[in-house]
This record gives structure tokens, sequence and C-alpha cells, in this order.
């Protein structure tokens, strides 16, 4: 399944109102770690059916970043029926992304 980039125009509709569990990873392009997440990420895209995976840039979406306290990137958001139900700071392995969920 594809990647979604998310901004605070399109938040609401591909996250809040997504009819499955929804992963978000927040990242930058500048970061060590979030580039070593990404692949993970992907894969857990391609692997997952049952979920959305969407992403988005913390610099290009500040407002989004401080809306959820994102301090810290990578950090990986899980929505269900609209609400935060996981957090996880910092780069996670494939495997640790799927028990997230």
């Amino acid at each position: 399944m594809m990647i979604t980039n998310i901004t605070k125009e399109n938040f609401e509709a591909e996250v809040l109102q997504a009819d499955k569990p929804v992963l978000v990873d927040f990242w930058a392009s500048w970061c060590g770690p979030c580039k070593m997440i990404a692949p993970e990420v992907e894969q857990v895209a391609m692997e997952r059916e049952d979920i959305k995976v969407c992403k988005i840039n913390v610099d290009e979406q500040g407002e989004l970043a401080i809306r959820h306290g994102v301090m810290s990137i990578p950090t990986l958001l899980i929505f269900k029926d609209g609400k935060v139900e996981t957090t996880a700071v910092g780069y996670r392995k494939k495997d640790e992304i799927l028990e997230l969920l």
C-alpha cells in the first residue's frame, strides 16, 4: 500500500476520518534516525493492507507536530477512530513497529 504524505489541509480526512488504524511517521530530511526508520515504515506499508501509513515532514508541517506534542523525531503515532492510541519516539525495527499496531 502507498504511503500518504500529510499536510494540515488533508490531515483530518486522511488520518482522523480513516476507516482503519493509521500509522503516522513524523520525520525530517536532515534527521539520521528518520532515514534509518523510513525503509522499516515502507515495509510495514507494503505488508499490511489493514492499516494506513502516512508521513508528516515536521519542517513543512510544524503546526501538526506541535498540535500532537512531537518534540523529537522520528515519532510514530498510531491513530484509531481519530484518536492517538500509541506513541513511539526514536528508531524502531519493522517488527517493533508491527508490535505497536
